[in-house]
């Protein structure tokens, strides 16, 4: 793995106290051999803040507007060469840095996805979500070809290039454009399986209105439909 590659891990988080100590000693954990950095996009009321730059975390703190807004942020303000997406919450495992980061700078992939529905899903989702994110996936093999199971997964890993050279257009659906557009424009795509652990700390996800922007996100890029920006 090249040494002079500088690796961002970016992450919104919304109340996640709880969780947040946890998230950022695993990351330091699996990123000893790295130069890597921790970038946090903040909307919380209580400590999230405050614990993760007392640990060494760089906080940018934003008014709540979603969760795709606060990730675009946090993925613009990275310095990383590489960039690996996550959650707050302690449910995406930090111990898969080391391979989404050797399959971008060792094997030439410019986007790795990390499907969650795989056998070793269990009842760590609710069976509803399960259900939803297997449809939405099905929807994006259908129209765009494009051999992934998880459309919904908050954990990336994408060479800067991705960013820089697609201009970002949605919120609540944010996965799903990553993977669509990256997709379209050629870049070098993979995915590939990760366990997913229970969240720490309460749930925060508006399921319907999470789920109107992933159909509406589907059906815009195969059909060049126009919708609000606030209903993506």
């Amino acid at each position: 793995m090249p040494d002079t590659k500088k690796i961002s891990i970016v992450m919104p988080s919304y109340n996640e106290e709880e969780a947040i100590s946890i998230m950022i000693d695993d990351i330091r954990r699996f990123t000893k051999e790295l130069d890597a950095e921790i970038v946090i996009v903040d909307s919380s009321k209580d400590r999230t803040s405050e614990i993760a730059e007392s640990m060494g975390a760089r906080v940018i703190r934003q008014e709540p507007r979603g969760h795709g807004l606060a990730l675009r942020t946090a993925i613009s303000e990275a310095l990383g060469d590489i960039i690996i997406t996550a959650d707050c919450d302690n449910t995406y495992p930090m111990s898969y840095i080391p391979r989404l980061v050797s399959l971008c700078a060792d094997e030439g992939y410019d986007l790795v996805s990390c499907c969650r529905m795989n056998s070793m899903l269990k009842k760590n989702m609710p069976i509803s979500n399960q259900i939803a994110n297997r449809s939405f996936a099905f929807l994006v093999r259908l129209f765009y070809k494009i051999s992934v199971h998880d459309v919904s997964t908050g954990m990336f890993c994408m060479k800067r290039t991705v960013n820089d050279t697609i201009q970002w257009e949605t919120n609540y659906s944010f996965p799903c454009e990553i993977i669509i557009r990256s997709h379209m424009q050629g870049f070098r795509c993979m995915e590939i399986d990760i366990p997913y652990n229970n969240r720490i700390g309460d749930i925060t996800l508006n399921k319907w209105r999470s789920g109107k922007a992933y159909l509406r996100c589907i059906f815009k890029y195969k059909f060049s439909l126009n919708f609000k920006k606030n209903q993506l």
